[in-house]
């Protein structure tokens, strides 16, 4: 009996073992299908737009800086940081006193040549009446030829020493004028109507206008700002004047200032002030090339300052109200405008369709015919499914 129950346990153990193995055989070379998992979406209705993002500086419209013509001290100024000017307003004044010193002198040097010229003029009279005696007196016979040679020569001596005083004072007249002007330049006025944005002086402080002019303050007009849009090389081909553009600033992120468009792009960027012959070439390569792209906009509350950043949004193409799709459900390409898509049907099978595509943002794109609102597409699937035709359908991407 103990060794029938043990041969019985034995020929189970060995059909189990039997079972076991045949079972992963059948696994192996018959595989169970695999049931489609998708991740799906709807066509769906938008608007859509393509743009190039660049990082923007706010500047002023127009901005002077306020230099000084004369060199002094600085006297007075009456202007603080902040307050806004109109054209022509007192902002600071240079101390005068060497200014006028030089107009009394400059005045001074023109009186006296003057006087001397009267002096003249009556010399001239008197020359004049012994010449005319001189030439009487020789008409008559009465008269020597030489004693009116000399009158000739003592006349037109005068009449030269005149000349030359006259050029004189043309020159003295000059230094008058300049001295009177150099007398107005130690009171220096606002070019134009704006707020004061800097004032790098201080009362006291000496400044020398031989060299350069010094800059007393910097007046802008911030009733309108420049955005100044740094346009990488790779967009900037693709970027033409009078496109739509618009922004955003750090301090209000969800603001959008639009309406606007571009003015102009500039044709060489920003590096070409400082580039030389020598270092250009290899500067090119390994440095980013920006081309400032600039525009206006309005700012009547000045909430927009000098030096923000900006986020720019400069728009290549757009369009509203069209059928559109998640970039990721366009899983191969027919052409330059066409793509495919696999549509799931009401049967849940994957069908490859072809569609013709618009804009293209790499998050939506717009589909020009091909799909109606409302269908399911796939964007990605865990496992490979079959289509229409009865191939397999290839992974489709994550």
């Amino acid at each position: 009996m103990k060794l029938k129950k043990y041969l019985k346990i034995k020929y189970l153990i060995i059909a189990a073992i039997i079972a076991v193995v045949g079972f992963f055989i059948v696994s192996i070379i018959f595989p169970a299908p695999v049931a489609p998992n998708y991740i799906t979406t709807k066509v769906f209705r938008g608007n859509i737009e393509q743009t190039v993002l660049a990082d923007g500086t706010i500047s002023a419209y127009k901005q002077v800086s306020v230099g000084a013509q004369v060199s002094g001290q600085i006297k007075k100024l009456y202007v603080v940081l902040g307050q806004s000017v109109t054209k022509d307003q007192l902002i600071a004044e240079i101390d005068d006193l060497t200014q006028q010193n030089n107009l009394k002198q400059a005045e001074a040097s023109l009186t006296s040549l003057e006087a001397q010229r009267t002096s003249k003029e009556a010399t001239l009279r008197n020359y004049q009446l012994t010449y005319d005696r001189q030439l009487k007196l020789v008409n008559r016979g009465a008269g020597a030829q030489s004693d009116l040679d000399e009158a000739q020569a003592q006349l037109d001596a005068i009449r030269a020493d005149i000349k030359a005083l006259d050029a004189n004072i043309i020159s003295a007249q000059i230094a008058v004028d300049t001295a009177q002007l150099n007398l107005g330049y130690t009171k220096i006025v606002s070019p134009m109507d704006g707020v004061i944005v800097a004032i790098p002086v201080e009362e006291g402080q000496t400044v020398n206008s031989v060299q350069s002019a010094p800059t007393i303050v910097k007046v802008a007009q911030l009733d309108k700002m420049t955005v100044e849009a740094q346009i990488s090389e790779a967009d900037v081909i693709n970027v033409k004047e009078g496109m739509p553009v618009y922004f955003t600033i750090l301090g209000r992120l969800n603001q959008r200032y639009d309406g606007l468009s571009l003015r102009a792009i500039e044709p060489a960027p920003d590096s070409i002030n400082t580039e030389t012959s020598t270092s250009s070439s290899s500067s090119s390569t390994t440095t980013a090339i920006y081309y400032n792209g600039l525009f206006d906009v309005d700012n009547p509350e000045q909430t927009l300052r000098i030096s923000m950043t900006a986020q720019v949004y400069i728009v290549l193409a757009s369009a509203k109200d069209v059928i559109l799709v998640p970039s990721m459900a366009i899983q191969g390409s027919n052409g330059l405008d066409e793509g495919i898509v696999y549509v799931v049907d009401s049967s849940g099978n994957a069908v490859e369709r072809t569609v013709k595509l618009g804009i293209n943002n790499n998050i939506n794109v717009e589909i020009l015919s091909g799909l109606n609102e409302g269908e399911t597409v796939i964007i990605s699937s865990m496992a490979a499914t079959v289509n229409k035709s009865g191939s397999a359908m290839p992974r489709l991407r994550m």
